[in-house]
């Protein structure tokens, strides 16, 4: 006699998408005790949205590409990611990851997130470098005028109220280091986060 046995479907496991990986990405980078955590912060006059950037005593870019996005886009995003940011890394997938290796430049970190018992978590591919294609300038304009203003006030003679973003951006720049720059903006960008200040733009704050 031949039975009909019942077969338990095995559960499909949903997409990894931007949505679940930013959540275990934010988890992540929370438990290092950043200075600040900001969401979809406009960098290169809007040319590009950084997902995710993290500060400690420098602002570090992280970009989300899940499972079904187009990893080839960063080709285009990265561009401005490098001129913006000291450091960037990719979060992507495991159906990403070979490309993503070719495509991304040496000095960007690689983490993969993947699904576990214990829910989404990232893996960590390689370390992210010291980008030399920094523009101190472009970097800059991360920033509001008012903290432009803030800036470079004691750097110039002229009255910062009359002087336009690019004035600003260029003073600054003349007169800093890339690491005295770079540690500015971080502070500026942490500033903004522990005053809650209104935006035009459209992001989320976290300050830790």
């Amino acid at each position: 006699m031949t039975t009909v046995q019942e077969i338990t479907p095995l559960t499909t496991l949903p997409a990894l998408d931007d949505k679940s990986i930013r959540q275990a990405l934010l988890q992540k980078l929370a438990s290092r005790s950043p200075k600040a955590i900001i969401e979809e912060l406009y960098a290169h006059r809007g040319n590009a949205i950084a997902d995710v950037v993290s500060i400690h005593s420098e602002a570090h870019c992280y970009e989300i590409k899940g499972e079904n996005d187009n990893i080839q886009r960063i080709l285009t995003q990265g561009k401005y990611y490098d001129l913006v940011f000291p450091k960037v890394t990719l979060v992507t997938t495991d159906n990403h990851l070979e490309k993503a290796l070719s495509l991304a430049p040496e000095h960007w970190g690689i983490q993969v997130a993947r699904h576990t018992s214990k829910g989404v978590k990232i893996s960590h591919v390689r370390s992210s470098k010291r980008n030399k294609l920094f523009d101190k300038q472009l970097a800059l304009l991360t920033l509001w005028r008012s903290e432009l203003a803030e800036v470079a006030l004691p750097l110039t003679d002229k009255k910062t109220a009359r002087l336009t973003r690019a004035n600003l951006t260029e003073i600054i720049a003349e007169n800093l280091s890339q690491e005295s720059l770079m540690k500015n903006i971080g502070e500026k960008l942490v500033a903004r986060v522990a005053a809650k200040l209104d935006s035009p733009d459209s992001y989320k704050l976290y300050a830790y």
